[in-house]
């Protein structure tokens, strides 16, 4: 199993754990991932990280679709790879949510599908470099050709010579999107999946995977987990409580929240309509108190040695290949020898 280092994105305060990335690339991870809300990008740190890492992958969990249009995407994330020598770049790119979207960016939410859909094509185009860019999309267009333009806007085809097989995974949940990330896609990053919930994705990947024309080992699945080594395992369930409640009660309007919906998916419903509830009437010490146990436990990877060791072993025959992890030291170099994973000798 292949482990990834998950950073996230700054509270108030930008702190990048260097060392900590330095140890997980000593331990063996294969990846190291940023992420973005409205607060510190996700790209700037990767540009950093590349000259303090040797070989670790960089990836984003994810770059919001609306913060970039897709050139400078493809620009961005060519330059850092350019930058850390070559093909250590992955591009994970989500839609975010609406109030992001059009609270944050000032873009319409639009058509999600399609505006994927004409983001990515129009970034592999990019990078390939094989003619000047045109792309006739649903969404997404180029040369921009809609209300106020002059008519004047030209195919261009990137000076930089860029790595051309820069992986383009994608954060997607829903049926058709999980079938379109499939096809379109290098990799998926699942919001919330947990090993009993895989074989719902199972056939909207299989679909995906069909309509393209590709196998299964030339598609990447990375679930995500947080990892808390302790002997007091109600204790390390409550203290991810709080996030979770954000997130499901508050991260997302009351009628489109990922989040709970996702939470609605891996069978708890009436859980996710209480933590809303409390939530938004600012209870949120009754939201935290709501969040199930086990929905708690199954997404984390909880306890001693032992019990860690075996819920790890469900996620690998579960059908994903990769883990991204948050934790501190120890649940590191802990699931570094779990995962069985080559480290150095002194790491």
């Amino acid at each position: 199993m292949k482990l990834g280092l998950m950073l996230g994105y700054s509270g108030g305060q930008l702190k990048l754990p260097v060392e900590k990335v330095q140890l997980a690339e000593r331990l063996g991870y294969e990846s190291v991932w940023t992420a973005e809300a409205y607060g510190s990008d996700a790209l700037s740190p990767l540009a950093y990280l590349a000259a303090k890492t040797e070989r670790i992958k960089l990836g984003t969990a994810v770059i919001q679709l609306a913060g970039r249009t897709p050139a400078n995407a493809a620009m961005t994330i060519a330059t850092i790879d350019a930058m850390a020598g070559g093909g250590r770049v992955i591009c994970g790119i989500g839609v975010s949510g609406p109030q992001i979207v059009e609270g944050w960016y000032g873009q319409p939410w639009g058509k999600p599908y399609y505006r994927i859909k004409d983001y990515v094509s129009i970034m592999k185009k990019i990078l390939r470099r094989e003619q000047p860019v045109i792309h006739e999309g649903k969404e997404i267009s180029l040369p921009y050709a809609g209300e106020g333009a002059m008519g004047v806007g030209k195919p261009l085809k990137s000076i930089l010579h860029m790595n051309p097989d820069i992986p383009i995974w994608l954060g997607t949940g829903m049926p058709s999107t999980v079938k379109l990330t499939a096809e379109i896609a290098d990799g998926w990053l699942p919001l919330g999946l947990v090993p009993e919930t895989y074989k719902t994705y199972q056939p909207w990947i299989e679909a995906g995977l069909k309509k393209a024309g590709k196998s299964a080992d030339q598609f990447e699945r990375q679930g995500g987990v947080q990892v808390i080594v302790s002997k007091d395992v109600k204790t390390s369930i409550n203290r991810l409580k709080p996030g979770i409640a954000l997130y499901v009660g508050g991260m997302g309007h009351k009628t489109k929240n990922f989040h709970k919906e996702m939470m609605v998916r891996r069978g708890f419903e009436e859980a996710a309509e209480r933590i809303q509830e409390l939530y938004l009437a600012k209870r949120k010490d009754e939201a935290c108190e709501a969040v199930p146990d086990e929905f708690v436990d199954q997404g984390a990877l909880i306890g001693d040695r032992q019990r860690i060791q075996k819920r790890f072993r469900d996620w690998e025959a579960s059908g994903i290949t990769g883990m991204t992890i948050g934790g501190d030291e120890q649940a590191l170099r802990l699931m570094a020898e779990v995962a069985g994973l080559n480290v150095e000798p002194g790491a």
